[in-house]
């Protein structure tokens, strides 16, 4: 099990989404560590250090979730859920990143507690500049939540 921080949790089901997302951030130096989870139940493991990721600590959470919305086995609005539902992990920026263009979703990630909602764009460059861009904020910009909000 590598114990390495993780700075960003990517949780998606593309390949081609994953491989540029990664891409991206490494390109511009934003993010030494990321995890994949392709499913929502792995995303959901890795969060609360269950399973494979029992060894994990909640007192070392990534700086930044990146969410997809429609994914196998729990979906990523049930994911968000989870996340603000429990002390250990509810400061945690999520910041979903979804091909939905329905309004439901964009609502009910809000009232979830979305740190923010963006729709992954269709056109490559434009897709780059986004990620660049939500990993420049989330990762130089932000400040991150206190560790001892974090502590079992």
């Amino acid at each position: 099990m590598n114990n390495k921080h993780v700075e960003i949790l990517l949780v998606d089901d593309s390949p081609a989404d994953i491989e540029l997302t990664i891409h991206v951030l490494r390109q511009n130096q934003l993010a030494n560590e990321i995890h994949i989870a392709e499913d929502g139940k792995e995303a959901l493991d890795f969060l609360f250090c269950r399973n494979a990721y029992q060894d994990r600590s909640f007192t070392d959470p990534p700086r930044v979730v990146l969410l997809d919305l429609k994914l196998p086995k729990v979906d990523g609005l049930s994911v968000l859920k989870a996340i603000r539902g429990d002390d250990r992990t509810k400061a945690i920026s999520v910041v979903v990143l979804t091909s939905s263009k329905e309004q439901k979703d964009l609502v009910e990630g809000y009232k979830l507690g979305a740190s923010a909602y963006i729709q992954k764009p269709v056109d490559f460059e434009q897709f780059r500049r986004t990620i660049k861009e939500i990993g420049m904020f989330w990762l130089v910009v932000n400040q991150p939540p206190p560790a001892e909000l974090f502590r079992n």
